[in-house]
C-alpha cells in the first residue's frame, strides 16, 4: 500500500487548532489520555480473549511501556492491547467517531483556555498529543492479524496512512516533542505524572530503562482502584480515576465506593459529575457505567446495569458472580445483574437523599444539573418513583428558590385541596401566563413545571400526601371555593349573571364554531381578556405539544375552550355591543382576533396570519378617531 493522505474531519481540524495553540497550563494531561487509551485497548482485548484465547497466547501479560529517546527527542507509548486495522485508524484518529460531533462544534467558544476542556468531555483525548508534539506517529496491529498500519500527522489539516511493520499486536504512539515540551522527556517528570494521573490503571505502566543493563521501572500501583480499601485511597486518586473512567475534566459531585457481600458479591465505584455530560439528553439515553467481572472488563454499554434516569453516573461495577464469558443475550435476563441493578439504584438514591439533608445548597446545584433526568424515574421506576418525587424540587409562583412538594403542601391555603401546576418549556412565559391571574389574586401557589418529563410523570402520579395534582390550564379552575387573598371575608365569586355576557358568549360560539370546543365565562382571569383551557377529560395543552414535537401524537387535535374575562374593559364593551346590536361582522372579527391572541399567548402560531393582520389593522383603525 502506498502512502495515502486524508483530510481531517472538520471538527477534528478545529480541535487540533485549539490544542496546538492552547495556553492551557496542564499540558501533562496528554500522557494521562494516552495511557488511559492504552489501558482501554488492553481491557477490550482481555474480554475478546475470553472466547478467543489464541489472541493473547503469545503475550498474555498486558502492559503499557513508556520509552524516551533523548537524542531523537521522542516519547513513545506502547501497549499490547487489541490494536487497530487501517480502517479503524482512519475512523478513530481522523474523526470524532461518536455521537455528539455536531454538538462539539456548537460548544466551541473561540477561547482556547475554555475550549480545551471539551477534549475530555467528547472523548477525544488522543488529540491532546499535539499540545506537546509537532508530529505524532502511530503504528498499530490488530490482535489476530499480521498486517500493521502507520498513521502520522503534524497536526495540520491532514494525516497520512501507510503500510507498516510491528512485532506483535497492539499500538505504538511516538511523539516528536516540541522544544518547549522537553520536560516530558525527563524520567522524574514522567514518574510524577503517572503517579498522579494513572496510579489506578489496573496494569503496569513501565518506564523503559534508557541505558542498557539498567532495569525497567513500574511507575504505578497497577491494581484496580475499586479493589483497594477506601482508607488507602486519597481524594485526588478518586478524582483522577473519575477523569479516566468518565472521560471528564470536572470534579465528581459525589463519590460512592461500596462493596456488597452476601449471596451476591459486587463492588461499585460510582461518581456523580459536578457538571452535566454533553450527551445527557441524547435520545439514546445510554449508560456509561463499565461492567467488570472479576476485574475483567466486559462492556461499557449495558442497559440492564442501570436505569436510563441514572445515566449521568460514571464509574465501574465489578461482579464476582457473573460468568466471565457472559454474553449480551445472557445479560438481558440475568437474575444476578437484576439484583445488582436493584441494589445499586437504592444505594444511589439513598446517598442523594442524605446529601439533600446534609448540604441543601450543594443538592440544589445537583438538581439544577440533573433534576430533569432524575425525574424520569418518577414515571419509569415503580419501586423508587415516590422516593424520587420527595427529592424533586420545583419552581413555583411563591418560592424564591426551588421548593419540595412537602413544603408546598405546608403552605397550602385553607380550603385548598389540590396541588396546582402549569407546564411549559419557558419559565418566563409560565410566570406571565394568563391562567395564573386568578390564582395570584387568591394567593394560591402554583408549581411552574418547565421540564418536558413533568408532563409524563404527572400522568402516573395523581396525588401527593392525599392532595391531587391539578393543572391550571384544564377544566374548571376550582377557584370559586377559595377566599380572596386581600379580603378573606369577601364572598367567593360566582359567574356574572348578565344578559350581555350571555349574548356575547352565544355570538362567540357561533363565530368560532369548529375552532373551539366551547366559549365560557372565566373565573381564573383578572387582567387578560381571554385564555384557552383544556376540558377536564381532554389532554393537557402542553403535553399535547410535547407529543406532537416528538411525533408521538396520533389522535385528532384537541379543541380548546375559550374563556372570557367578564371584568375586562374590552369584553364589557363587546358584551354591551352584542346585547344592543346583535351579531355583526365587527363582533365576528373580534372573536377571531381574541382567539388568535389566546393562541399567541400559548406560543402557538395563528391559523391564518394574513387574515389576522387584516383584522387587526381594521380593528385598530375603527378605534382611532380622526
Amino acid at each position: 500500500m502506498t502512502e495515502q493522505t486524508h483530510e481531517f474531519q472538520a471538527e477534528v481540524a478545529k480541535l487540533l487548532d485549539i490544542v496546538a495553540h492552547s495556553l492551557y497550563s496542564e499540558k501533562e494531561i496528554f500522557l494521562r489520555e494516552l495511557v488511559s487509551n492504552s489501558s482501554d485497548a488492553c481491557d477490550r482485548l482481555r474480554y475478546a480473549a475470553l472466547t478467543k484465547p489464541d489472541l493473547i497466547k503469545e503475550d498474555p501479560e498486558f502492559k503499557v511501556i513508556l520509552s524516551v529517546d533523548q537524542k531523537a527527542k521522542t516519547l513513545t507509548i506502547t501497549d499490547n492491547g487489541i490494536g487497530m486495522t487501517e480502517q479503524e485508524m482512519i475512523e478513530n484518529l481522523g474523526t470524532i467517531a461518536r455521537s455528539g460531533t455536531s454538538r462539539f462544534s456548537e460548544e466551541l467558544t473561540g477561547d482556547s483556555t475554555k475550549d480545551i476542556n471539551l477534549i475530555g468531555q467528547f472523548g477525544v483525548g488522543f488529540y491532546s498529543s499535539f499540545m506537546v508534539a509537532d508530529k505524532v506517529t502511530v503504528v498499530s496491529r490488530k490482535a489476530g492479524e499480521k498486517a500493521a498500519t502507520v498513521w502520522s500527522s503534524n497536526g495540520g489539516g491532514s494525516f497520512e496512512i501507510a503500510e507498516g511493520t510491528r512485532e506483535g499486536r497492539g499500538t505504538t504512539i511516538t511523539l516528536h516533542m516540541r522544544k518547549e515540551a522537553k520536560e516530558f522527556l525527563e524520567p522524574l517528570r514522567l514518574r510524577n505524572i503517572v503517579k498522579t494521573y494513572a496510579d489506578h490503571i489496573a496494569l503496569p505502566v513501565i518506564l523503559k530503562a534508557e541505558k542498557e543493563g539498567d532495569e525497567d521501572e513500574v511507575l504505578n500501583t497497577a491494581s484496580a482502584l475499586w479493589t483497594r480499601q477506601k482508607s488507602e485511597i486519597s481524594a485526588e486518586q478518586y478524582t483522577e480515576f473519575y477523569h479516566h473512567v468518565g472521560q471528564a475534566y470536572d470534579s465528581p459531585w459525589m463519590t460512592l465506593h461500596s462493596k456488597v457481600e452476601g449471596r451476591i458479591e459486587y463492588t461499585m465505584l460510582l461518581f456523580i459529575p459536578e457538571q452535566p455530560p454533553f450527551d445527557l439528553f441524547s435520545p439514546e439515553r445510554k449508560s456509561k457505567l463499565k461492567l467488570y467481572v472479576k476485574r475483567v472488563f466486559i462492556t461499557d454499554d449495558c442497559e440492564e446495569l442501570i436505569p436510563a434516569y441514572l445515566r449521568f453516573l460514571r464509574g465501574v461495577v465489578d461482579s464476582e458472580d457473573l460468568p466471565l464469558n457472559v454474553s449480551r443475550e445472557m445479560l438481558q435476563n440475568n437474575p444476578v445483574l437484576h439484583k445488582i441493578r436493584s441494589g445499586l439504584v437504592k444505594k444511589v438514591i439513598g446517598e442523594i437523599e442524605k446529601k439533600a439533608k446534609k448540604d441543601p445548597e450543594s443538592f440544589a446545584s445537583f438538581w439544577d444539573n440533573f433534576g430533569a433526568v432524575l425525574k424520569e424515574g418518577i414515571y419509569e421506576d415503580t419501586d423508587n418513583g415516590e422516593r424520587i418525587l420527595k427529592l424533586a424540587q420545583f419552581r413555583s409562583t411563591k418560592a424564591d428558590n426551588r421548593t419540595y412538594l412537602a413544603d408546598y403542601v405546608e403552605r397550602m391555603k385553607e380550603g385548598q385541596d389540590a396541588i396546582y401546576y402549569i407546564t411549559g418549556d419557558d419559565i418566563d412565559a409560565l410566570k406571565s401566563s394568563p391562567q395564573l391571574e386568578g390564582f395570584a389574586a387568591k394567593g394560591i401557589e402554583v408549581l411552574l413545571l418547565e421540564d418536558a418529563v413533568d408532563n409524563f410523570w404527572l400522568s402516573r402520579i395523581t396525588e401527593y400526601e392525599g392532595k391531587s395534582f391539578k393543572s391550571v390550564t384544564r377544566g374548571t379552575a376550582g377557584l370559586e371555593n377559595l377566599a380572596d387573598e386581600k379580603d378573606p371575608s369577601k364572598e367567593p365569586e360566582t359567574k356574572a349573571e348578565s344578559a350581555e355576557m350571555d349574548s356575547l358568549i352565544a355570538l362567540f360560539k357561533q363565530a368560532l364554531e369548529g375552532k373551539v370546543k366551547d366559549v365560557k365565562e372565566s373565573l381564573r382571569l383578572t387582567d387578560s381578556p381571554v385564555c384557552l383551557v383544556a376540558d377536564d377529560g381532554d389532554m393537557d395543552i402542553h403535553l399535547e405539544k410535547v407529543l406532537k414535537a416528538h411525533k408521538q401524537f396520533g389522535g385528532a387535535e384537541s379543541m380548546r375552550i375559550l374563556e372570557l374575562n367578564p371584568t375586562h374593559m374590552l369584553i364589557k364593551k363587546l358584551a354591551a355591543n352584542a346585547k344592543t346590536n346583535g351579531t355583526s361582522e365587527a363582533l365576528e372579527d373580534a372573536a377571531l382576533l381574541l382567539l388568535d391572541q389566546a393562541h399567541i399567548v400559548e406560543g402557538d402560531p395563528v391559523s391564518d396570519p394574513v387574515a389576522f393582520s387584516k383584522r387587526m389593522a381594521d380593528f385598530m383603525a375603527s378605534g382611532i378617531s380622526a
